[in-house]
């Protein structure tokens, strides 16, 4: 390797060194027009594999056991906290919720959801927010990208989890496409379809 590339090659790494860590830029808090992704919602049979598959993204994204990953939400649920001192990965997986069936309220300003009518998560339409979870944070943004609500959140290990909801089949099936990147910008994506039932 000549002078020349050498200084080249320490220059890139020297940048990305110092290379500021990613910001979540806010989303469009006005719902469009006609969206309403109300209702109660039952998961496809076809996928029933979504759990698997999901700690498989975990796996490929985040560094960390999956059993490890699953093991702290679950001690995490009945103790309040999540230990911090995990630097191997990202711990945004912490913020996922899943569940068979869904709940969805949507008001003007915000959205919530009842996973298995045990959890509910709020998400407040253009918030660009601090999550938390025990000790740990991450930043979180929430808006409309045309009629898709894009929920993101990026934890300080630069792991990032995005989910984004959409209607589709005559607002019969709502879609929830789960996207975990890793900190080398590795992505895994889980696509889960909820059939609309009756109250």
């Amino acid at each position: 390797m000549n002078r020349t590339n050498l200084f080249a090659v320490a220059a890139v790494l020297i940048l990305a060194g110092c290379s500021t860590p990613e910001v979540l830029l806010p989303r469009a808090g006005a719902v469009p027009a006609g969206v309403d992704l109300s209702g109660n919602w039952h998961i496809r049979p076809g996928s029933l594999l979504d759990q698997q598959r999901i700690r498989e993204a975990i796996r490929k994204t985040d560094g960390v056991d999956d059993d490890e990953a699953f093991g702290n939400k679950r001690r995490q649920s009945q103790r309040g906290s999540v230990r911090s001192g995990n630097s191997r990965g990202g711990l945004v997986y912490v913020f996922l919720e899943l569940g068979r069936s869904l709940k969805v309220t949507q008001t003007p300003h915000g959205l919530f959801i009842s996973f298995d009518r045990s959890i509910v998560e709020e998400y407040r339409f253009g918030e660009n927010l601090i999550a938390t979870i025990g000790e740990i944070a991450a930043q979180r943004v929430t808006g409309w990208e045309g009629n898709t609500l894009v929920i993101e959140t990026l934890d300080r290990n630069n792991m990032k989890l995005t989910e984004r909801y959409r209607l589709t089949d005559n607002n019969q099936v709502l879609e929830r496409t789960i996207t975990l990147r890793s900190k080398a910008l590795e992505e895994e994506t889980v696509i889960q379809m909820f059939d609309r039932v009756a109250n």
